[in-house]
């Protein structure tokens, strides 16, 4: 190795290690490495964001749909980047890739997993439910093979409603279950509005998880779900825990850490540019990632977010809600330094980057 590389990244050294690169090679790589570099003074950000910017006006596909799955959709396209970039915490839909163990990866057991995975409600393995008036009590018909391809006994149901349900008494008669009330001035309202709280009853499955599909990637088999909770799915013994991620950053953030929600920033944007069929640097993309997640937590990219903790009055004010951020700043004497871009060109003053970024100090003579 020569004495010059010591100017290239760690991560680049130890990978011209490994290669075993010839001497030329290593000139090579650090030329490359060198003409990549940023030049001092460079706007970068006005580049990303017009890098960005000018090849989102022809995205076009809103969400992507999973054949044979109701309700399994993707956003997809320039609502996925709003989404992602405004640093949303409610997601339009939240989704999961869970990566398995061996050998569940090769498809063993693959469709009992699945279903252990999928949230199951009490409609779901239910066929009827029916008020009885004349007893006054709920009369739940569980559906048999919805039982079985679940894998829900009628015990667990019963216990489920326990749980959730107080001053109730609950019968059960071959595949039929009778939930009755033991409030004694209950009226037909009550008793309706019982039938409507049993449908939504949780009984087994990772709550959240509205709909799940197998899917073949390559040589391996995954999970692919609607609705998010990396949390307890980790918890899970035959999920793979280094690779099973989330498409909801905060979620990401708040299992894996800050790191893990820059990387899945990233990986999400590229993921959508790169659908459409467009062609933007990696770096760009980068850049936005850093500034959303630079303060350790991740922050969109609105006046709520990383524009509320700019230091500048005047950049604050130029972006929406001006008067508030000037009466504010004068309230408490606020003093701008005038160190960025955007206050510069709105007092017309030569702006810090390229040949305005060095300033010229003399010495005058008296």
């Amino acid at each position: 190795m020569n004495k010059e590389d010591f100017e290239l990244t760690p991560r680049l050294k130890d990978e011209l290690k490994e290669r075993k690169a010839s001497e030329a090679d290593v000139k090579k790589v650090l030329k490359e490495y060198k003409d990549a570099l940023v030049d001092p003074g460079e706007s970068v950000g006005v580049i990303a964001a017009e890098s960005i910017g000018e090849p989102g006006t022809q995205m076009t596909l809103n969400t992507f749909h999973f054949a044979g799955v109701a309700e399994m959709n993707v956003t997809m396209g320039l609502p996925r980047i709003i989404e992602i970039l405004d640093g949303r915490k409610e997601l339009s839909t939240p989704m999961m890739e869970i990566y398995l163990e061996k050998p569940h990866n090769h498809g063993k057991d693959i469709l009992e997993l699945t279903a252990s995975v999928k949230e199951t409600i009490l409609s779901e393995v239910v066929s009827e439910f029916s008020i009885n008036v004349a007893d006054f009590c709920v009369e739940i018909k569980l559906d048999p093979d919805k039982m079985k391809k679940f894998n829900v006994t009628s015990t667990t149901v019963q216990n489920a409603i326990s749980k959730i349900v107080k001053k109730i008494t609950i019968k059960t008669k071959d595949h039929d279950i009778i939930v009755k009330t033991k409030e004694k001035d209950g009226n037909l309202n009550d008793l309706y509005r019982l039938k409507e709280k049993l449908k939504s009853i949780y009984i087994k499955g990772i709550k959240g998880v509205k709909q799940v599909l197998p899917v073949k990637r390559g040589e391996e088999y995954i999970i692919i779900t609607a609705g998010s909770n990396l949390k307890d799915v980790l918890e899970l013994d035959f999920v793979d825990k280094s690779r099973t991620v989330s498409n909801d950053i905060f979620e990401m953030a708040a299992v894996f850490g800050i790191e893990a929600a820059r990387q899945l920033i990233i990986g999400e944007v590229y993921k959508v540019i790169e659908n459409q069929g467009l062609n933007v640097d990696i770096r760009h993309i980068m850049l936005v990632a850093d500034t959303m997640c630079n303060s350790g937590e991740v922050e969109g990219i609105t006046r709520y977010g990383v524009v509320s903790k700019k230091s500048s009055v005047l950049a604050k004010a130029s972006f929406e809600t001006p008067i508030k951020h000037i009466v504010n700043s004068s309230l408490i004497g606020e003093v701008d330094l005038l160190t960025s871009v955007v206050e510069n060109v709105m007092l017309n003053q030569p702006v810090p980057i390229g040949t305005g970024l060095p300033d010229l100090v003399t010495k005058v003579k008296k």
